[in-house]
C-alpha cells in the first residue's frame, strides 16, 4: 500500500499517529512566558516549537534564551529590535517580511520600536525547554 492509508498508519516517536493537523487561531495556547511579550503556542513536539509572538509598541522584553533551540522569526507587522551580545551591546531590527535567526543559547531581548503592535511567526528546532528567562546578557 502506498497512499494516504499508509501515511495515516505511521507513528511519531511517542506512538501518536503521524497525521497532518491544524491549530485554529482560537485553539492556540499561551506559550512560555517572558515579561514584555505574549507568546501563543500552536505546536510543541519533542524537537520543535511554533507559534506567534506579540509585542506592544514601545515595549521591551526581559532577557532570555531558548536553550538548545535554533529560532527563526518571520515578522508579520510592526518592528522587532533584538539586543544581544556582551552587555547587550549589539542589535538588529527586523521589519514586516524580514526573517530573523537567533542561534541556540543566545541571550537576547526583543523590543518593538514601532508605533503598532509587532506580530511574528516563530519556529524553533531543538530539544528540552524552549525558554529560559535570565537576569541579563553576559558581560563584555
Amino acid at each position: 500500500m502506498n497512499g494516504p492509508e499508509e501515511q495515516t498508519q505511521r507513528r511519531t516517536p511517542s506512538g501518536r499517529p503521524d497525521r497532518v493537523t491544524v491549530v485554529a487561531a482560537d485553539e492556540r495556547r499561551p506559550g512560555p512566558g517572558t515579561p514584555g511579550m505574549e507568546r501563543q503556542e500552536a505546536f510543541a513536539t519533542d524537537g520543535m516549537w511554533s507559534g506567534l509572538v506579540r509585542t506592544e509598541p514601545g515595549t521591551v522584553s526581559g532577557w532570555h534564551h531558548h536553550g538548545a533551540y535554533e529560532t527563526v522569526v518571520y515578522l508579520l507587522s510592526g518592528a522587532i529590535r533584538v539586543d544581544f551580545g556582551p552587555d547587550g551591546a549589539e542589535s538588529v531590527t527586523a521589519r514586516p517580511g524580514d526573517f530573523l535567526r537567533v542561534p541556540a543559547g543566545t541571550v537576547h531581548r526583543e523590543g518593538n520600536p514601532s508605533a503598532e503592535p509587532a506580530e511574528a511567526l516563530v519556529i524553533r528546532a531543538g530539544t528540552g525547554p524552549s525558554t529560559f528567562n535570565v537576569d541579563g546578557p553576559p558581560p563584555a
